[in-house]
């Protein structure tokens, strides 16, 4: 893959980077480009305290905010920046305000290509909300001044409704990375990872596609 100018990586939440596009991130990462990371929110509702749990409600923002910067570190991203809005209300803030936020990052930054969430396609109100903010600012550019955006889609009919992934990248390269960055975010992952990791050590089919390859759309921009 080509290395790009600038990444600009949009998510609502701490461990979203990691779930859906750590091995890419690092990937651009160890080529050179810049890394921003743009995390609207600290996840500080999230349902998992750890297994066994080691966080309450009160601790778990200041947890999943070490978290993240650890995660960070892991994956290689540069710039890492928090924008202080509260988990789970991302879809009530103003549409113009997350669309100026977007904007502002890109005119900053000057992203050659961004990852976020594809609207309708990423179940959660937070996703959705913030990948329509992301799109919506792109699509207000000239075309000429877009960056590629590549998105991430899991919904139950997102192969129907927008076909396979146009853009697969193996990350074999990248997985032990992928790896560390899951445990980096462990009071979301434990379960997840004492169920994966003997699939991943068995050599299991599917469990190992899922950790060695990254699947994302390119949204297709009205010109």
């Amino acid at each position: 893959m080509n290395k790009e100018r600038q990444l600009l990586v949009i998510f609502p939440h701490p461990d979203d980077e990691t779930f859906g596009a750590a091995g890419t991130i690092a990937m651009h990462a160890r080529q050179g480009t810049p890394v921003t990371y743009a995390c609207l929110t600290l996840g500080e509702m999230g349902r998992n305290l750890g297994n066994p749990p080691f966080a309450t409600r009160e601790s778990l923002p200041l947890i999943r905010k070490k978290e993240l910067e650890n995660a960070a570190n892991v994956i290689g991203i540069d710039d890492l920046r928090m924008l202080g809005y509260r988990d789970k209300t991302i879809e009530f803030e103003p549409e113009e305000e997350l669309q100026a936020v977007v904007l502002n990052l890109i005119k900053e930054l000057n992203p050659s290509l961004i990852i976020t969430f594809y609207p309708g396609h990423s179940v959660h109100p937070d996703h959705e909300a913030t990948a329509y903010a992301v799109i919506n600012a792109v699509q207000s550019l000239p075309i000429a001044e877009r960056p590629k955006v590549h998105c991430l889609a899991f919904s139950n009919n997102h192969l129907h409704d927008i076909g396979e992934a146009d853009v697969i990248v193996d990350i074999k390269p990248y997985a032990e990375i992928k790896i560390e960055a899951l445990r980096a975010h462990l009071s979301q992952t434990a379960w997840m990872l004492e169920d994966m990791e003997p699939k991943w050590k068995k050599g299991d089919p599917e469990a190992l596609a899922w950790l060695e390859t990254e699947r994302f759309w390119t949204y297709p921009f009205a010109f």
